[in-house]
C-alpha cells in the first residue's frame, strides 16, 4: 500500500503545480520491479505513476531518474514519460511522472524503435561520460568524463563493477586477470566513434509500448558512451525483433562485424547482475572473457 504521507505529499505536489485542489481517488499496485515499490495513481486532474523507496538507502536515486527522463525528452526523439516531481518525505524518496497508457505494438513498431533509438543516438558531446553519476538498477553509476571511450570503458564500467564483484568472491585474483587481456586488445576490436547519448540499461522491460502503438522508453541510466553499448544490451536477454536492427542500420549503419562484439559491452550488465544477483551471471562473463 502507498504509505499515506506520501499520498498527502503527491496531492500537494499536484495541487502547488497545478493551482487546483488534488485528491487522489484511486489507487493501485504495479507489479514489475524488484527495487522500488510503484502504483498507478488516479486523481481528479489526470492519472499518474509513482515509484519509492527508502532515501537513505539510495540516496538521489529518483532525482538522478529524474535528470536521465528529462534529458531524453529534451531530445525530442522517442517518447519519454513525463516527469511531474521527485521528492523525499520523511523516510521515503519518490519519483511521480505522468502515466503511460499502454496498447498493442503497431504494424511498424520495431521499425519505429530502430529508427528512433539510432536518432537519440545522434546526440553527441565532447567526452564519454556524464556530468554526475546516477544508478544500474541499484548500484551507483560512475560517469566520471573521459576524452576516449577506452578509459572510460575500462575505468568507469568494467573496473568497478569487477572490483566489487571480487570483493564479493565471485571471482578468483588469477580469473580477474583475463580482463587485462581484454583490455589491451579493445583498441583492435571497437570502432572509434563520437560519444554517444544512450540510454544505458535498455532491455526488453525498459520499453513500453504506448496507446497508440508507439515506443516509450523508462528506467534510464544515461550517459554519453557507445552506441552499440544500448544495442547490445537488447540482445542481453531475448533481444529485440529482427526488424528493429535492420531499420537501426538502415537509418545509421554500425560499423562491420558489430554482431562480434555484442558480447564485450554486455560484460558490463551482466557484471552488474554478478553484483546484484550473484548465480551463473559469473560464468557467464568468464565465458565472454575467455573468448578474447
Amino acid at each position: 500500500m502507498l504509505p499515506d504521507e506520501l499520498k498527502k505529499s503527491v496531492e500537494f505536489s499536484l495541487a502547488a503545480q497545478f493551482e487546483n485542489p488534488v485528491v487522489i481517488s484511486e489507487i493501485r499496485s504495479i507489479g514489475g520491479g524488484c527495487i522500488n515499490d510503484s502504483f498507478s495513481l488516479k486523481t481528479n486532474i489526470g492519472k499518474y505513476f509513482i515509484k519509492y523507496n527508502s532515501a537513505s538507502a539510495y540516496p538521489g536515486m529518483f532525482e538522478k531518474e529524474a535528470a536521465g527522463l528529462e534529458i531524453l525528452a529534451d531530445t525530442k526523439t522517442i517518447e519519454i514519460p513525463e516527469v511531474i516531481s521527485s521528492a523525499e518525505t520523511g523516510e521515503y524518496a519518490y519519483i511521480l511522472l505522468r502515466y503511460i497508457e499502454t496498447g498493442l505494438s503497431s504494424r511498424n513498431f520495431w521499425n519505429d524503435f530502430g529508427t528512433k533509438l539510432a536518432d537519440l543516438h545522434r546526440n553527441t558531446n565532447d567526452y564519454f561520460g556524464l556530468d554526475h553519476d546516477n544508478y544500474i538498477g541499484s548500484l551507483v553509476q560512475r560517469n566520471t568524463p573521459h576524452a576516449d571511450f577506452f578509459s572510460f570503458f575500462i575505468s568507469e564500467r568494467i573496473e568497478p563493477q569487477l572490483k566489487e564483484a571480487r570483493n564479493k568472491g565471485a571471482f578468483s585474483q588469477g580469473e580477474t586477470r583475463y580482463f587485462d587481456s581484454l583490455f589491451n586488445a579493445l583498441h583492435n576490436i571497437i570502432p572509434v566513434e563520437k560519444p554517444a547519448l544512450i540510454h544505458g540499461d535498455l532491455w526488453n522491460g525498459n520499453y513500453m509500448v504506448t496507446s497508440d502503438g508507439t515506443p516509450c522508453l523508462v528506467d534510464p541510466a544515461i550517459y554519453y558512451g557507445h552506441r552499440e553499448a544500448d544495442i547490445a544490451m537488447t540482445q542481453l536477454f531475448g533481444g529485440f525483433h529482427p526488424e528493429f536492427y535492420h531499420a537501426y542500420n538502415l537509418c545509421w549503419p554500425m560499423e562491420k562485424d558489430w554482431q562480434k562484439r555484442m558480447d564485450i559491452f554486455n560484460l558490463c550488465p551482466l557484471l552488474v547482475h554478478v553484483n546484484l544477483f550473484g548465480g551463473s551471471y559469473a560464468g557467464q562473463v568468464l565465458q565472454i572473457i575467455r573468448q578474447f
